[in-house]
């Protein structure tokens, strides 16, 4: 069973930063994109971030996150991290990281249906 685990989740002040881990045991995260998601109280979970299997290219859902947040992987560590700058209290929220359902995909998306495989979250907290 794949199970990737985020971490790194905490309370910060609006203008701090903060980084997430997604790990996963007994499975190699390098050969499949790995996206970023979040959902908020009230709200559907949204894509964030994602990172390519192949080169590391990435790429951000849109112009809240872009500049902010940075996806990056270490593939010695088998970990993927997410870096959120910058934080604002509509960050706030439950961070998943999520495993594509296809191996080496050409481009990464930051669209839920292609993720097969899901942590159980990390919380976020922004507030002074």
């Amino acid at each position: 069973q794949v199970q990737p685990v985020e971490s790194g989740g905490g309370l910060v002040q609006p203008g701090g930063s903060l980084t997430l881990s997604c790990k996963a045991t007994r499975f190699t995260l390098d050969y499949y994109a790995i996206g970023w998601f979040r959902q908020a109280p009230g709200k559907g979970r949204e894509g964030v971030a994602c990172i390519n299997s192949k080169d590391d290219t990435t790429d951000y859902a849109d112009s809240s996150v872009k500049g902010r947040f940075t996806i990056s992987r270490d593939k010695a560590k088998n970990m993927v991290y997410l870096r959120i700058d910058s934080l604002k209290p509509e960050d706030a929220a439950v961070y998943y990281c999520a495993v594509d359902s296809v191996v080496a995909r050409a481009q990464c998306v930051t669209h839920l249906g292609v993720y097969n495989y899901w942590g159980r979250g990390t919380q976020v907290s922004v507030s002074s």
